[in-house]
């Protein structure tokens, strides 16, 4: 029995810098305190989201990869408490920029780097002014405490991209993510459908799914602002929530899971089995049709 307790977290941001840092490590360190191994932080937790607005001044938020200052200062972290951590940043990458993640594994080794392939472009969240499609793929690393999959925020929307990261071998799947309100519609309340989207990735592969979202309001510089709804949760391999947060606290969740139980569950279940990959083509085009059809 491989037994694993993971956590979620929840926090603020603002735009000192210095301060959200100190706040993602006091909650790392709660983590770990409660007995959490793999401990997810939030998506860009480093600053405010600053794409509510679309402006050039924030481009020289990115980073690099290598020699990240972030990445080594929450590096130094998981090894001295033993943890997993995968780490959300804006990287610079050459002449673009991506909404990366590095995995540092529980020795404090930078296991390598996913770029978020997904990005949004919508009001309130005009992604595509700051970020390139990943160019990385999906990714799954072996780690100290099993086989771990990322995703980020939009990505958690496309069944494919979970579904690829549990046949690269996840056995959890994990979503750093910022979401909250939409300035087009103030009726609009996603939080339940964003949970129920990843409740479905965890049932349909048979595999736990830590999901951390950010809270409070935002102000962006032209008039707007983004109220985050918090929300974070956990869940189990049948899809159920096993622990989830309030919508404006700042908190920890954890829960413990028998990552071996769970395999044979996912072995004995049959959906990997009776898939029919050769079907699948309409996957690989915009429209459903093969992308080398005629047109005309």
């Amino acid at each position: 029995m491989r037994s694993l307790t993971v956590a979620a977290t929840q926090m603020r941001c603002d735009w000192d810098v210095e301060g959200n840092i100190a706040r993602a490590e006091a909650l790392v360190r709660e983590a770990a305190g409660r007995g959490a191994r793999l401990i997810l932080l939030q998506e860009l937790f480093e600053t405010p989201y600053f794409c509510q607005d679309q402006l050039y001044e924030f481009l020289d938020l990115a980073r690099p990869f290598e020699g990240n200052r972030l990445i080594a200062h929450f590096a130094g972290l998981a090894k001295e408490l033993g943890v997993v951590l995968p780490i959300s940043f804006f990287e610079r990458g050459g002449q673009a920029a991506f909404n990366s993640l590095a995995m540092v594994d529980a020795d404090g080794s930078i296991l390598g780097l996913y770029r978020k392939s997904h990005i949004p472009d919508g009001p309130g969240y005009t992604e595509k002014f700051y970020f390139s499609p990943g160019d990385t793929g999906f990714r799954v690393w072996d780690t100290a405490v099993g086989r771990v999959g990322v995703g980020i925020c939009w990505d958690q929307w496309f069944p494919e991209c979970a579904r690829a990261m549990a046949l690269l071998g996840a056995e959890m799947l994990l979503y750093p993510t910022a979401i909250g309100s939409e300035p087009h519609d103030a009726g609009l309340d996603s939080a339940g459908h964003w949970q129920r989207v990843m409740q479905g990735h965890a049932g349909a592969n048979l595999m736990p799914l830590i999901a951390s979202n950010r809270i409070g309001r935002e102000e962006g510089r032209n008039g707007t602002a983004l109220t985050f709804y918090g929300s974070s949760f956990i869940a189990g391999p049948t899809g159920e929530k096993v622990a989830e947060a309030g919508r404006s606290e700042e908190t920890v969740l954890t829960a413990t899971f028998d990552l071996d139980g769970i395999a044979r569950q996912r072995h004995s279940w049959g959906v990997f089995r009776d898939r029919r990959p050769e079907l699948y083509g309409p996957l690989l085009s915009l429209d459903g049709h093969a992308p080398t059809r005629a047109i005309g």
